[in-house]
């Protein structure tokens, strides 16, 4: 059986004690092959899951899952909510302005609010909110997070693309339960509006939440990363994967691997 249900160690414990004890049924339970996605795509990755009833995490390759990378775009997700706190960003439709440089990407060159950044995963909006929340906002609020390994170094624009902001799977996954479950300590107000520009769909009663990213470093490995959580009722399993990706024609594969997962574990799909 190659899904690993572990007894959580101590950091796994205090990443599942932010979420509130719920009486909810388990998860899909049996001799699911969670690797079996990753063969059928051709990559190699892990996928850590945690959820609102306290259980044990769902980790596909125990040792990856608790190892750190760079976050790459899924930051847009704490780096909006740190926004939306430090008062760089007054809320989802605010406008942040084009600064006029041409992008790779030509849908990134026009003003547009962070509900319009985030699915097109605008990095350049993200790095004009970043010069406006400034490095010491960010070392205070990725400490009050405990997010990752809490250093966004000396560069404000570029410590979650190129590091040395880190962070590993089941840490983000625990990151996302608890923002989804309002227990992050910031105000309401941000956790409530992060959670809605993050929201992809919803189907068969569940809502799914999610972000990707892509870390390329020269001389490094390239990591593509989805997060995120899905929502039934009061029940919340919140996920992270990452896949070795060097190139972004792989990128469909992180949806198509995690998306695999989350229905043979019967909580999306």
């Amino acid at each position: 059986m190659t899904r690993s249900l572990l007894l959580p160690s101590r950091r796994d414990a205090l990443i599942l004690a932010a979420a509130l004890p719920l009486a909810t049924p388990a998860i899909a339970t049996g001799a699911a092959d969670l690797k079996q996605p990753f063969r059928a795509e051709g990559v190699t990755g892990t996928f850590a899951l945690v959820a609102s009833d306290g259980g044990a995490p769902v980790l596909v390759d125990p040792a990856r899952a608790r190892r750190r990378y760079v976050p790459a775009s899924t930051f847009k997700i704490p780096n909006s909510l740190i926004a939306f706190e430090a008062g760089a960003v007054a809320d989802a439709d605010a406008i942040v302005p084009y600064g006029g440089t041409p992008s790779r990407n030509p849908a990134w060159n026009r003003d547009m609010s962070l509900r319009e950044a985030m699915p097109i995963s605008n990095v350049p909006a993200f790095q004009q909110v970043a010069r406006r929340v400034g490095l010491p906002a960010y070392r205070d609020w990725l400490a009050r997070l405990d997010y990752g390994n809490r250093d966004p170094g000396t560069v404000v624009d570029r410590f979650w693309l190129e590091g040395p902001l880190t962070i590993s799977a089941l840490e983000e996954a625990g990151f996302n339960l608890r923002l989804a479950r309002s227990g992050l300590p910031a105000s309401e107000r941000a956790q409530a509006l992060t959670r809605d520009i993050v929201r992809l769909e919803a189907d068969g009663g569940a809502t799914l939440h999610g972000k990707t990213g892509w870390f390329v470093k020269r001389g490094q490995t390239s990591i593509g990363w989805w997060t995120g959580w899905v929502e039934r009722g009061s029940r919340i399993h919140a996920f992270t994967l990452n896949i070795d990706m060097p190139q972004m024609a792989m990128a469909p594969k992180r949806l198509a691997v995690g998306r695999a997962i989350l229905k043979t574990l019967g909580v999306y799909g």
